[in-house]
């Protein structure tokens, strides 16, 4: 079997992972892949003797055999958790609340930006804040004290038209990937970090870090302004924790692991099946507030990328993902 990096090979930076991994398994499995975008990877076919299929990357679903409504839903952090738990689902809930003007004839009162405000300090003026239809973890961090929500909300509101707001939850984040109601695999979650080069400051550190993130159009981490911790210069090669989100593409770390108990995987494909979807990546706290036996789901995602498997030398495992698209779309 040949690997996805050999796939990867040529290619610009920008081209999409989901490109060059059905590239790599219509080699695997004798169809033919054709970019149909001058070579941005975002618009693709794949070709048996007697189909063809249309694929996008980017913004497209990656996943077809997901229908659109539910799919649609797990995208709306508010639904899924409604979703969930009218289905005996624990889920972190949360109310959500538009940002903008528009559209308010269309929507019931209680849901505007000064409620949040009211909302947020019912909550003791701590809560975790992140875009009601966001992604990548885009903007998903805790918020400590009014000011801080309003200056949150004035820069969110650029991007996103609506928040979701949470109670904070301490507890250890896994995530199941689910085809149908087989366990793919999971994978524990943890935090991004710099790692210290014996030069700059850890303040400094996280400037580099927040540039980067913009450039890949993220939200930066939030730094606190008076930490006195920041200002110092750790030893070289010294692992330096950003609290808050753990996706990957904020810089955060997963690593493939056992799945921490039988009753997660159990709610992981009930929150699958209450959604509807074929294709799930189920992210979750368990031990929540210190209690082995509490688990609460955060969001599912229909649209999940994989990039962890390549990394983990997992090829198998991204095949096993493709020959469910393509067999579901008649292609093999």
């Amino acid at each position: 079997m040949r690997s996805p990096g050999e796939f990867r090979k040529g290619k610009p930076g920008f081209y999409p992972d989901q490109s060059i991994y059905a590239e790599f398994a219509c080699a695997e499995f004798g169809l033919h892949f054709r970019d149909l975008d001058g070579g941005s990877g975002l618009l693709f076919s794949v070709a048996s003797r007697d189909r063809l299929v249309h694929f996008g990357a980017g913004r497209s679903s990656w996943y077809p055999q997901n229908n659109a409504t539910a799919s649609t839903l797990a995208s709306d952090k508010h639904f899924t958790s409604r979703i969930l738990r009218e289905a005996g689902v624990p889920a972190l809930g949360g109310e959500y609340f538009f940002l903008h003007e528009r559209y308010r004839a269309h929507r019931p009162a209680g849901h505007e930006r000064s409620d949040a405000v009211a909302c947020f300090n019912t909550l003791g003026g701590s809560a975790f804040v992140k875009p009601l239809t966001g992604s990548r973890g885009d903007f998903a961090q805790a918020v400590h004290g009014e000011a801080a929500l309003v200056r949150y909300l004035d820069d969110v509101m650029k991007y996103y038209d609506a928040v979701l707001i949470q109670p904070i939850v301490e507890g250890t984040e896994y995530r199941v990937f689910l085809l149908d109601d087989d366990v793919l695999y999971c994978a524990r979650k943890y935090p991004p970090s710099v790692t210290a080069d014996g030069v700059h400051t850890v303040r400094e550190l996280l400037i580099i870090h927040n540039d980067a993130l913009r450039a890949r159009g993220l939200s930066p981490a939030s730094l606190p302004n008076h930490d006195p911790s920041l200002d110092a210069v750790p030893a070289r090669g010294e692992r330096c924790e950003i609290p808050g989100r753990m996706n990957l593409s904020a810089g955060g770390t997963m690593v493939l692991a056992p799945a921490p108990s039988e009753k997660s995987i159990t709610l992981a494909r009930q929150a699958a099946r209450a959604i509807g979807l074929r294709v799930a990546a189920i992210d979750m706290f368990v031990d929540v507030g210190g209690n082995p036996e509490a688990i609460e789901i955060i969001e599912i995602n229909s649209n999940p990328a994989i990039r962890l498997l390549e990394e983990s030398n997992r090829g198998d495992l991204i095949l096993k993902i493709w020959h469910h698209t393509f067999s579901a779309m008649g292609l093999l």
